[in-house]
């Protein structure tokens, strides 16, 4: 391997720059020995609620940042949705239905689906990030956080190592999902 290679300066591959040096245990771990790790939120549409329920999760949701007392990222991130499962067993379904009323109301189905796969339809997930040296006080943020979005209305749970890859993979690819091989320098 190139010392040019190495060092990432004037190299052909985004790894090479990047100061990720791996993503375990629910990390990422960069070149100078600093872990990423933070919660993700699962979507909730408040403004479907009663005013006093919206009224209670913002102001929970306002307790809450004015608890974290270190620096955080909050990210966006779009996941594709991949219906194939359920489009499979909508078929398996439609086969052994002989009934043309259900048959229709199955295929109506079908059909949603299928204009959400030629459409890229996808997830909004929600995360909050934060970095520090100290696994076990990365932990204990992680716990609080949970807890605190838990008083909040809100259900959330650790990152795991595919949610951090697509994390950087949306950043990298402006959150266009590639479905190519390996780029290699020209």
């Amino acid at each position: 391997m190139s010392s040019q290679k190495q060092s990432g300066k004037n190299s052909g591959f985004t790894e090479d720059w990047l100061p990720i040096r791996a993503i375990q245990n629910n990390m990422i771990i960069t070149r100078d020995n600093m872990k990423v790790t933070g919660v993700k939120i699962a979507p909730r549409n408040i403004f479907i609620l009663d005013l006093d329920t919206q009224d209670n999760i913002l102001i929970g949701l306002r307790n809450f940042y004015n608890t974290i007392d270190y620096e955080f990222w909050l990210v966006v991130a779009d996941r594709p949705v991949d219906i194939s499962v359920y489009m499979s067993q909508m078929q398996l379904l439609l086969n052994n239905t002989s009934s043309p009323r259900i048959r229709k109301l199955i295929m109506q189905d079908i059909e949603k689906g299928e204009t959400f796969i030629h459409n890229n339809v996808v997830d909004t997930e929600y995360y909050f990030l934060f970095k520090g040296k100290d696994t076990e006080l990365l932990q204990k943020r992680v716990r609080q956080m949970i807890n605190n979005l838990a008083t909040c209305g809100l259900n959330a749970s650790l990152v795991s190592n595919s949610d951090l890859r697509l994390i950087i993979e949306n950043f990298l690819n402006g959150g266009n999902t590639s479905e190519f091989g390996t780029v290699m320098p020209v």
